[in-house]
């Protein structure tokens, strides 16, 4: 009897991060070789590409596809080849490793010879050459959502007008992905069933930051990170958590669990919609030019869809600096569950200011945003939020040059 290999989902997943099965890349009883594409999952951060363990022929499948799927749990069983089963130490490992699905740029020429067996297999289904699709892969290659997206549109444009009602406005109608409808169901459970959330809202004037940066930033790019006005944010929070450590804390019925280590996460938007928070971890122990030389990889990996669920999970706070798109105000954020706080950070503009000199009173020009903390207060009360905040601010308003 031939040997029986087993194929299982990735347990390195995030706190509290669930998985739906995608799609399968390979048929029932279809031959597969080590290492290419066997089955896509999906959670609301990344999508996991899972590569075949061993070369064989898939011989079962245990979860199909919309399905959600645990940390370890058994999808598939591959029967062995001949070389595999005689030599299983030189497959790959048994619990497949999940490597995130790449996004980028715009398809190039070329394609053809990008894809890959996953996305070769989509295009034969639905008719499309890759001229046809729009890539967001690395160096334009063309993924297997990519795919998926131009069958759609192709399917929406041919859809008869008829179809339509007599009374309907014009409209399209655009289906939610998986990692869009598990964003809404953890919004909400979080706002309306698990945190009551209560937002303190400051102001900040960013001079003394910004002459810093103006000083510091050429170095700073000469020994290799940039220096961004959120690296000052995620160091002027760890002052602020010192003076209000349950900031960095975790709820539970019967205790307050403070944490010792900041791992703060930073929210990011990422191209075609969905949030995903990165965290730089044990924030307390690194100075400026560490935090942002750490801030620029996880920016940088985060944009070329290259995060792991290894870089997802541990956060202990969490940092959106929505001003970055406009946004002069935010409130509520609502807390990335399951911590007790989150800080907003709004655009930076110039304010017209009144500030006392010598017992007179005069009008300048200050560049300043707002910042608020949104707190669970069942952890922190409004006077904790104002302590936060007051620490915050003094600590970027006070920048040494």
């Amino acid at each position: 009897m031939s040997a029986l290999f087993e194929v299982r989902a990735p347990s390195e997943e995030s706190e509290g991060t669930r998985s739906q099965l995608l799609r399968w890349v390979k048929a029932l009883g279809e031959r597969v070789t080590a290492n290419e594409p066997l089955v896509e999952l999906e959670t609301d951060k990344v999508t996991v590409e899972i590569p075949a363990p061993a070369s064989g022929v898939l011989r079962q499948i245990l979860k199909n596809a919309g399905e959600e799927v645990a940390a370890g749990d058994l999808l598939a069983q591959i029967e062995l080849d001949a070389v595999s089963a005689a030599a299983p130490a030189a497959q790959a490992p048994q619990r497949a490793s999940a490597a995130v699905a790449a996004a980028g740029a715009p398809a190039a020429r070329g394609a053809r010879e990008q894809l890959s067996p996953a996305v070769r297999r989509l295009m034969a289904e639905h008719g499309l050459a890759p001229e046809a699709v729009a890539g967001s892969g690395q160096a334009g290659r063309i993924t297997a959502e990519d795919v998926l997206k131009a069958a759609h549109a192709r399917q929406r444009e041919a859809a008869p007008a008829a179809d339509a009602k007599p009374d309907a406005l014009p409209s399209r109608r655009v289906p939610h992905s998986h990692m869009r409808k598990l964003i809404a169901e953890h919004m909400v459970q979080s706002l309306l069933h698990t945190a009551p959330h209560v937002t303190s809202v400051f102001e900040v004037d960013m001079s003394a930051v910004n002459a810093h940066r103006a000083r510091n930033r050429a170095d700073f790019e000469e020994r290799g990170a940039a220096l961004t006005l959120s690296a000052y944010f995620v160091a002027a929070s760890v002052d602020a958590i010192r003076a209000v450590p349950e900031a960095n804390s975790r709820w539970s019925e019967d205790a307050l669990e403070i944490y010792e280590t900041i791992n703060i996460g930073v929210a990011a938007a990422i191209e075609g919609g969905g949030l995903i928070v990165p965290v730089l971890r044990a924030v307390e122990s690194r100075d400026l030019f560490d935090i942002a030389r750490g801030l620029n990889d996880l920016v940088a990996r985060a944009r070329a869809r290259e995060l792991t669920p290894a870089d997802l999970r541990g956060g202990t706070f969490t940092l959106s600096n929505h001003g970055t798109s406009g946004s002069l105000l935010a409130a509520p954020i609502v807390i990335h569950q399951p911590q007790s706080a989150i800080l907003g950070v709004g655009k930076l503009e110039k304010r017209a200011a009144v500030i006392e000199e010598a017992g007179v009173e005069r009008i300048v020009v200050r560049p300043k945003c707002y910042v608020t903390l949104t707190i669970d207060h069942r952890v922190l009360d409004g006077q904790g939020a104002n302590r936060f905040l007051q620490a915050f601010v003094a600590r970027l308003e006070s920048w040494p040059l």
